[in-house]
């Protein structure tokens, strides 16, 4: 969530006339006690289940009375970062994400905790203790509350829906012999016993099926492709599309059903040629694969596993010069990406829980998030840049680039591992792309002297300039006072007795840093011309407004 949006919200918030059941102000100088954030973490997140199935909110640090006042509270990016594994490990199972955010209103900190509502049949304790609010009071959960969220009906999963009318024989047969040997892989220990199973026994054991009844993951796996109607109106679809530079559709394909087939189709669709790069260390180039073949399939199945099939969109994978795009309808479970990859941890539910279960027996899939940490390091060892993630309008797009943008940079970032952690990486690759930051990572960023400069024209710092060896990309990226170009352009004038604008450009553009894009590096040259000609009086025009001639006073 980006800067503009927070401050969005805390308007929105402001507006309010008063506190409510789902949001809270809390004043708060220099410290506030833990438990009581706990508390009320507990009874925001309770409560936003019961009343609206919303994000809920505690600021951090507004009066009643609205007015924002200066907080001290953990004024510290990790300590903060802490906090969120603090609160997470007192909760109820631990399967609740808290995302705290830091943005300045009126040149004063204030902080927000964003608190998602309690699952739709389990409460969250806090310490084992149930809250709720009753206006703006605090209060235990109620055991009429308590008994309203356990009833309500677990996330509905529609991987596990029978297909009444479905029958093994509208299985692939082909598909079902590749299932018994990925899960003979899967379970070595058994194979003898495997052997002796018929074809439905097998897809009961490995939980494709349901006592013998066709499952919607059994159609969607093992179907044949006539077989998608009894899924209707949802869709079990993969396209795979080819453009160009221009983004011109050159060739595409469509599969169905069996997915634990037609997904290998997909995989060899890819035009995963050699990509060659050469090292400063060698007379001889290296030589990778465009794309990691576990990165493919990993991204692949597991957008077969995620997919919202319900909204009858279909799972794209799209190939052009420098990238692949994988994309399929779901709204991303861990919330943040940063989640992933801070915590490493398995999400405690999945849209297609019973789908992800069987794919996790057949080897096609691990549920845990894992293979994305593992995709970065991947992608860095490479030194190709890191994966990018999307997550709108109901959909999660990941997209992999498969060369290297900046082979120095990249190099040398990687190479630093022994000073820089992967989520710094990960930072430091946002700010290499210019890809926005929220004001947490700026603020990490800064406290760790990784970068400099203002937002949103950031550049490495000296300190990992010098880890990496890139003083001369510093330098380049480095801005310089004022003063500097000043000086330069008053030698200029003093050898040659006047400046044109063609001159002044021709001697300032080319130095000034490249965090500046073309024409804010010409409006820099513009206001530095403007102080010295109407502030500092140490030029003139001498000429026209148009055609300008410098020369010295």
């Amino acid at each position: 969530m980006n800067e503009n949006e927070l401050l969005e919200i805390l308007d929105w918030l402001l507006s309010l006339k008063a506190e409510n059941e789902v949001v809270e102000f809390k004043e708060a100088k220099n410290n506030f006690d833990f438990n009581d954030i706990g508390e009320y973490f507990s009874a925001l997140s309770n409560e936003a289940n019961l009343k609206w199935k919303k994000y809920s909110w505690l600021v951090f640090w507004v009066k009643n009375d609205h007015s924002i006042i200066w907080t001290n509270y953990r004024n510290n990016t990790i300590s903060l970062h802490k906090l969120k594994e603090e609160i997470w490990n007192k909760t109820t199972d631990r399967t609740t994400f808290i995302e705290i955010y830091e943005v300045e209103k009126n040149e004063k900190r204030v902080i927000l905790f964003q608190i998602p509502p309690a699952p739709r049949w389990l409460p969250i304790s806090w310490d084992w203790h149930y809250y709720s609010r009753n206006n703006e009071s605090l209060q235990p959960l109620s055991i009429e509350k308590l008994e309203r969220i356990r009833s309500q009906s677990v996330v509905e999963d529609f991987s596990i829906k029978i297909c009444e009318t479905a029958t093994i024989d509208d299985l692939d047969i082909e598909a079902i012999k590749k299932a018994r040997e990925l899960y003979s892989q899967k379970n070595p220990e058994k194979l003898e016993e495997i052997k002796t199973w018929d074809d439905i026994t097998f897809l009961n054991k490995a939980k494709i099926t349901i006592q013998w009844k066709i499952t919607n993951t059994a159609i969607i796996l093992l179907g044949k492709s006539e077989s998608e109607h009894f899924l209707s109106p949802a869709i079990s679809k993969i396209s795979w599309i080819l453009k160009d530079r221009d983004w011109i559709e050159l060739d595409y394909e469509h599969f169905s059903c069996p997915f634990l087939l037609t997904a290998e189709k997909v995989f060899n669709k890819i035009r995963n040629l050699k990509y060659r790069y050469m090292n400063s260390w060698s007379l001889f180039p290296e030589e990778v694969d465009k794309y990691e073949p576990y990165i493919i399939r990993e991204a692949l199945n597991n957008c077969i596993a995620h997919q919202d099939y319900t909204m009858a969109w279909k799972i794209n994978v799209i190939e052009n010069n420098d990238s692949l795009i994988f994309t399929n309808s779901w709204k991303f479970i861990p919330e943040t990406l940063e989640n992933v990859i801070e915590s490493n941890s398995p999400s405690e539910y999945y849209r297609n829980r019973f789908l992800a279960d069987a794919m996790v027996n057949l080897k096609m899939i691990d549920t845990i998030w894992s293979w994305i940490r593992k995709m970065f390091i991947i992608q860095k060892n490479k030194y190709f840049p890191l994966p990018e993630y999307d997550f709108k309008d109901n959909k999660v797009s990941l997209t992999i680039i498969w060369k290297v943008l900046d082979v120095n940079y990249a190099k040398k970032l990687a190479q630093s591992k022994d000073k820089l952690s992967l989520e710094d990486i990960i930072l430091l690759d946002k700010v290499q792309k210019k890809k926005e930051l929220t004001k947490t990572q700026i603020t990490y960023l800064k406290k760790q002297w990784f970068i400099e400069w203002t937002k949103p024209n950031f550049h490495i710092s000296l300190k990992v300039a010098e880890w990496t060896e890139l003083i001369s990309d510093y330098v380049k990226l480095k801005w310089f006072k004022d003063e500097h170009y000043k000086k330069l352009i008053i030698e200029f004038i003093s050898k040659n007795k006047w400046a044109s604008k063609q001159d002044i450009d021709k001697l300032l553009l080319d130095i000034l840093p490249n965090v500046l894009d073309d024409e804010k590096k010409k409006n820099k040259v513009r206001n530095i011309l403007y102080s010295m000609s109407k502030k500092e009086r140490v030029i003139y025009n001498s000429w026209t407004s148009r055609y300008p001639i410098w020369k010295k006073v």
